[in-house]
């Protein structure tokens, strides 16, 4: 199975390297496919790079390491989507950090589904700093990845990435729980980088 990771940001390189330590293959896609492929030639050669659309094209899933404002357009340029199995790890967050732009009566990776509703969306990670991300940052620690989706074979295949990756994968039941998802990723945020917590902060739930 073939990953793309939308983006060459902080959070879309960690991914990429995260990913190129596991049994999936990678792709990284950029809308400058030269920010790409330096990228994949940095991590090793287990990974491709290039445009958006052959990113997609290649990939079974793909993760769209983006700000919420930015997940649109990208689409536009992703072509043909059906069945594709999208994860929206974006928080819906204006420009200071401080508000939610989206939120409880719709969701970031609603609005997703709706731009791409031949694709599978899948909310994940969205509580995961980019600083976590790398599985030595998390020596001793098992954080959780909510998972929410409405397909029940995208959102396995969703939680399996997640467990590859180190993390404890949670079923966080349908798409439109992404409305609470997303102010709980706002709150890791704000406890982040105002609160004086720092970005290896992340939030769990306690099973009894």
């Amino acid at each position: 199975m073939k990953i793309a990771v939308i983006g060459t940001g902080n959070i879309g390189a960690a991914y990429a390297r995260a990913l190129a330590a596991t049994q999936y293959g990678v792709v990284v896609g950029d809308r400058d496919p030269g920010k790409a492929a330096a990228l994949a030639h940095e991590i090793g050669a287990k990974v491709e790079g290039g445009g958006i659309a052959a990113a997609f094209t290649l990939a079974d899933i793909v993760i769209l390491a983006l700000p919420y404002q930015a997940i649109a357009g990208v689409l536009t340029e992703a072509g043909d989507l059906t069945g594709k199995v999208l994860v929206d790890v974006s928080n819906p967050i204006s420009e200071d950090f401080k508000n939610l732009v989206v939120g409880l009566t719709t969701s970031a990776a609603e609005q997703t589904q709706a731009a791409a509703p031949s694709a599978h969306v899948v909310k994940a990670f969205n509580t995961i700093f980019a600083a976590l991300v790398p599985a030595q940052a998390r020596e001793g620690r098992k954080l959780q990845v909510f998972v929410a989706g409405d397909e029940p074979t995208a959102t396995a295949k969703v939680r399996e990435l997640a467990q590859a990756l180190g993390f404890v994968a949670v079923d966080a039941g349908p798409l439109r729980n992404s409305r609470f998802l997303e102010p709980v990723g706002m709150m890791n945020i704000q406890f982040g980088f105002f609160l004086g917590a720092g970005p290896s902060t992340a939030p769990s739930w306690a099973h009894a």
